[in-house]
């Protein structure tokens, strides 16, 4: 009977506070954008292998999103980022207020199996943790493309009627479905986005004040709340994650195995596929320590020091300033650009022009000739193709390729 009064308190020590929600909230906000300026800063590099996978960036990252997720709501109870705060998601049953404190209090275990997340529940978590969010980036990007440029242009008193965004005479599917998207665009998704964050603001103050378990309006959609791990979570996280002795052999003793079928074991695909999925849990906060050793690193007189002194020696040229098509520029310092080709052919040797004046009347030479001609003029091994130099000043591009940099205009 003692523990009676404390059923009574009203405290729930297993319920995260709001700033426990938020937080988790924006980093799991960061991830995306952050992992695509890094993917975008190596596609500077290597733009041949990269540039498809940044155009696709939102599809990819759906993708493995969905795959991260699934994994840890299975494994953990929680997404990817709930789990690096200690949080799980959890049903919430159809009892009054939705509570069992003596349940919870004496038997967690099976609480825990009572209340942990269904196939049919983490499916519906999954529409909340990737199909929304993908939904809402990609409303918001066309948003930017569509419809803010022209509602910028009528706040400052531009023409409200654009001809070119009529439907042409004899509209495709096509066309049709884009005029349609355009004008939701423009005149539903403004109120669509403004009650997606009002409904998640006075989710999030009602959650504050304790008047509804829910921090989301999608959480109570779905029928699911956000917890803190319990001791019975742990341990049951602990005996999933730690590997299951051999069984028993003939006798008694434990089954031998080969010498290196441990190693073999890690490399099969039902043990790789957990442990990398699971070794993600480390490599966030890693990289979180990472980011912020470097911010310390730029930001201090240490660091400033040593750059200063290991750049006294070298006499750095003073920036060209000049802008190129990015395309051209890196086929030209790789040297497959078409100029330098035909250059170095001895054909189109003259200026960009030269060759719209050229009459038609050489159609009719022998084919000897042509080959003879061709020899004669080629340049090869007489004459640079311009590879690896700027193609206005001639002088050599530090880093080849490697040193160029994008400029949106």
């Amino acid at each position: 009977m003692e523990y009676l009064p404390s059923l009574q308190q009203e405290f729930d020590e297993l319920k995260p506070s709001l700033f426990e929600l938020l937080a988790e909230q924006q980093l799991s906000d960061l991830l995306p954008p952050s992992i695509r300026y890094i993917l975008a800063v190596a596609t500077h590099r290597h733009p041949r292998y990269l540039l498809r996978i940044l155009n696709s960036y939102d599809e990819i990252y759906a993708l493995l999103s969905l795959v991260v997720e699934r994994y840890y709501l299975r494994t953990f109870g929680g997404s990817f980022t709930e789990n690096f705060y200690s949080l799980k998601r959890e049903r919430v049953l159809l009892t009054k207020n939705g509570e069992i404190p003596r349940a919870q209090l004496g038997a967690p275990g099976p609480v825990r199996e009572a209340l942990k997340l269904r196939t049919s529940d983490v499916w519906k978590n999954l529409l909340v943790l990737v199909g929304i969010p993908y939904l809402k980036r990609k409303l918001d990007e066309g948003y930017d493309i569509h419809a803010a440029p022209q509602a910028s242009l009528i706040m400052s008193g531009g023409p409200r009627y654009n001809p070119g965004d009529d439907l042409p005479h004899n509209p495709t599917i096509r066309q049709r479905l884009l005029h349609y998207y355009k004008w939701f665009l423009r005149n539903i998704y403004p109120s669509v986005n403004a009650a997606y964050y009002f409904s998640i603001l006075a989710f999030n103050l009602a959650y504050l004040f304790d008047n509804t378990k829910y921090s989301s309006p999608f959480l109570w959609l779905i029928g699911t709340r956000i917890r803190r791990l319990s001791s019975a979570d742990h341990r049951a996280i602990a005996s999933i994650l730690d590997p299951k002795p051999p069984p028993p052999g003939p006798g008694g003793a434990g089954a031998r195995t080969r010498p290196g079928s441990g190693l073999l074991g890690l490399l099969s695909p039902q043990n790789f596929y957990p442990q990398l999925l699971t070794s993600l849990r480390y490599f966030l906060p890693a990289s979180i320590f990472a980011l912020k050793f470097l911010e310390w690193w730029h930001a201090s007189d240490f660091s400033r020091q040593l750059a200063r002194k290991a750049t006294e020696v070298l006499d750095l040229p003073a920036p060209t300033g000049y802008v190129f098509c990015y395309v051209c520029i890196f086929h030209w310092l790789n040297g497959e650009h078409q100029r330098q080709l035909d250059f170095m052919n001895g054909e189109g040797a003259g200026a960009a022009w030269a060759d719209d004046d050229l009459e038609g009347g050489e159609e009719g030479k022998q084919d000897d000739d042509e080959e003879e001609m061709k020899k004669s003029r080629s340049r090869r091994g007489k004459w640079e193709s311009g590879k690896g130099r700027c193609p206005v000043t001639g002088r050599r591009v530090l880093g080849g390729t490697e040193g160029l940099r994008r400029v949106l205009v």
